[in-house]
């Protein structure tokens, strides 16, 4: 199921859980990260869905099936979050962001206080900085960049024996859900990500609850790189997921639900 709205004059898409929309209960928006769409918060968006909450796990714009182009900053992207709230008749939400997403999140928390309740950042820093070298390319060789991002997301190319979908390749599936992304995405997304300088002010203005769930071996956002923000959060508590990368979602779908069930009232 899937709930479709009209935001800043462009169409926006967002997923539901398998229930329909009930602006009513208890609200949690899923926000993705760069390159990606609302498929990465797969099992834990139909979780609590299932479980006494509404959902909306968007397609940010000019990913996935939500129109119009990518937005430049993490400012813009903030503020159309708000948007989705008010055009989706939601009052406040806990708001969970994933790398991109979780600076999105952050962001939105420090201008909208009233509308976030709670934030858990997913696989986060800052800041955020992209290498000259990947960030080039993801504006005139997306897949040499889609590949370097791919490789560095995940904490092993063959994931464990055990993983939750056996069979299920992880690493594969994320390349291919870069492919499916329009061109053009990858370089917004990651430019965004580099030029945002507002996180640790950010920090410091928000009261509400924060979680942060971090991939141990993680080598895009490493644990370490949150120490300022960590610091600068008067509310924070950090779950650190043994054996996970960046891609915590895919590679520790249950470790990061039971971090949130733990975190969501």
């Amino acid at each position: 199921m899937a709930l479709q709205l009209e935001i800043q004059g462009h169409a926006a898409w967002a997923y539901t859980g398998g229930k329909p929309f009930d602006a009513r209960l208890p609200v949690v928006v899923f926000l993705h990260g760069a390159e990606h769409d609302h498929s990465v918060w797969a099992l834990q968006s139909r979780y609590l869905a299932h479980h006494g909450r509404s959902v909306l796990a968007v397609d940010l714009p000019g990913h996935g099936r939500s129109a119009g182009p990518p937005l430049a900053s993490i400012e813009a992207l903030a503020d159309w979050v708000v948007a989705l709230l008010d055009a989706a008749g939601i009052s406040s939400a806990t708001v969970v962001g994933h790398s991109m997403g979780s600076l999105i999140a952050l962001e939105c928390a420090a201008r909208h206080p009233q509308r976030v309740s709670r934030l858990a950042l997913v696989g986060t820093a800052f800041p955020m900085r992209v290498a000259d070298e990947l960030l080039t390319a993801t504006r005139d060789d997306e897949p040499s960049a889609q590949a370097m991002v791919n490789l560095w997301s995940h904490s092993a190319l063959a994931q464990y024996p055990g993983n939750p979908g056996p069979g299920f390749w992880v690493a594969g599936v994320n390349r291919r859900l870069m492919q499916r992304q329009q061109p053009g995405v990858m370089h917004a997304d990651f430019a965004a990500c580099n030029a945002y300088t507002n996180g640790l002010a950010a920090c410091r203005r928000i009261t509400a609850p924060v979680l942060l769930v971090l991939g141990k071996r993680d080598v895009m956002t490493p644990p370490r790189a949150t120490k300022d923000m960590v610091a600068a959060l008067p509310n924070a508590r950090v779950v650190e997921i043994e054996g996970a990368g960046h891609a915590i979602m895919a590679e520790k779908p249950d470790e990061l639900l039971e971090a949130l069930r733990g975190f969501i009232p």
